[in-house]
């Protein structure tokens, strides 16, 4: 089933975006106070254009190449935004804003490596950085060291015991361990503390899935896309349980839909290539349950369906 996403779109924009300036006559305070204001309305590129002007009256100004980075981040241009939070940790070593906005932007590119290197000096400043454990947890988690991940995950929790989404994020890595007693600990827990948490109902249903509880994940996700529309791996998960529960159009409707936010959701490849393995259509099931597993040979589900496949081709 489609793994569930852990909280580092939500931690995304980690801090707020710096604000301040020397001084209200200050000409580049007030360019970097523009380009702020300009990205709090979401237009990025004139944010943008005022950092620029106020990086040009000041090449080392190291709160406009930062705001200027989390506009790029927010544009998904993860390259240009590493180069500006670099940009402001040469300025300043201990800059933690531009460190932790940092590590996040290189594991969304895949340098889990860097990101790990940036949460080190992250603890070199503070031993005591909750939000440098959380972002570790994040990036072990990405790299399938889930032992470490955990260890992370509750180090942060030590200095953050009232966040919803560290015991979401824990109870995710057990899900992945096949630990669901621990998971469902970790996710009462959560529950508690915020019950309104979309991811936390999105986890439910991937459990209850796993435990052959069609009805119940059904039920599950629905309330995580209530909770919050534009998470189109809800609307894949609904999908793949639709398919179990033989409600095969709105299963195929909600693939689609997932697909079309993201044709690279090869979760959503692999449903649909369940979808058209129920329909009795073996030629489009191998298709796409095959590049599925081009992507990942240990996603689940797929060693249920590819040796019917075989035995099928076989036998004909």
């Amino acid at each position: 089933m489609k793994k569930n996403k852990l909280f580092w779109l939500s931690f995304g924009l980690i801090l707020s975006i710096v604000l301040s300036c020397t001084s209200k006559v200050d000409k580049k305070g007030r360019f970097l106070l523009k380009g702020n204001n300009e990205l709090k309305e979401g237009n990025l590129k004139g944010a943008i254009d005022y950092y620029d002007e106020a990086l040009a009256i000041d090449p080392v100004f190291k709160d406009a190449f930062f705001n200027r980075g989390m506009a790029k981040y927010q544009q998904a241009k993860l390259v240009e935004a590493i180069s500006d939070f670099s940009e402001a940790i040469n300025i300043d070593n201990a800059y933690v804003s531009a460190l932790r906005q940092r590590a996040i932007a290189h594991l969304d590119f895949g340098e889990n490596y860097k990101a790990l290197e940036d949460t080190e000096s992250l603890l070199q400043i503070n031993k005591e950085d909750g939000q440098a454990y959380f972002i570790r947890g994040l990036v072990q988690t990405e790299m399938k060291s889930y032992e470490e991940a955990l260890s992370a995950f509750n180090k942060a929790i030590q200095f953050s015991p009232d966040n919803a989404e560290l015991y979401i994020n824990s109870a995710t890595v057990h899900y992945y361990r096949k630990d669901l007693d621990a998971a469902i600990a970790d996710l009462e827990k959560a529950m508690k503390l915020n019950p309104r948490e979309s991811k936390l109902h999105n986890l439910w249903s991937l459990i209850h899935f796993e435990n052959g509880a069609y009805p119940k994940a059904l039920e599950s996700v629905e309330e995580a896309i209530r909770l919050d529309k534009d998470q189109s791996y809800y609307y894949n998960n609904r999908g793949l349980y639709r398919l179990y529960l033989n409600q095969l159009e709105g299963a195929l409707e909600d693939i689609n839909y997932s697909l079309k936010q993201n044709t690279k959701n090869y979760y959503a490849i692999r449903n649909k290539g369940i979808y058209y393995f129920k329909k009795g259509d073996m030629s489009l099931a191998s298709k796409f349950l095959n590049e599925a597993y081009k992507a990942d040979p240990e996603m689940p589900l797929l060693s249920e369906y590819l040796p019917q496949l075989e035995t099928d081709a076989t036998q004909e």
